[in-house]
């Protein structure tokens, strides 16, 4: 008598549909949980940037100028450029200001849509988020950092 050895097609097709099911749970979680660790490089440059920005006031009594080059609150990285965001000062006036970490930095566009903003305040506003993605615009005002515009 000959022993078989092996496994069946049916206990084949069982495992694959199992990792199957294991994958479809595992892959959307991990794509939020990258989403989400991208959105620090935003909320972390801007609380940095607004540091420099209030030395820079201190110094000089007026935000207008603060974002230039050569200066202690230049943007970070080449013209505001990050990885993942984009870093502006779209509002600089004597006595207020507005930086805006804007999604789609210099090498990857995956966080295009996303636009948070700080000012002088300390108002933290989540100004967009990608359209279609099930990402809302929370309804207070904060950063959102997942879905369903939970801050």
């Amino acid at each position: 008598m000959r022993s078989t050895r092996g496994f069946t097609i049916i206990e084949i097709m069982i495992v694959v549909t199992m990792v199957a099911i294991l994958a479809s749970i595992a892959i959307p979680s991990y794509t939020q949980y990258v989403t989400r660790s991208k959105i620090q490089e935003a909320t972390s440059t801007l609380l940095s940037q607004r540091v420099k920005l209030e030395q820079f006031f201190q110094d000089n009594r007026t935000y207008v100028g603060a974002c230039a080059a050569g200066t202690v609150a230049a943007l970070p990285g080449a013209a505001g450029a990050l990885q993942y965001f984009t870093i502006s000062c779209p509002v600089l006036t004597a006595t207020a200001y507005t930086i805006q970490a804007a999604g789609g930095g210099s090498s990857d566009q995956s966080m295009a849509g996303f636009v948070y903003t700080i000012d002088q305040g300390n108002s933290r506003v989540t100004v967009g988020v990608p359209a279609g993605s099930g990402w809302t615009v929370p309804a207070s005002n904060c950063w959102v950092t997942k879905k369903g515009g939970v801050c």
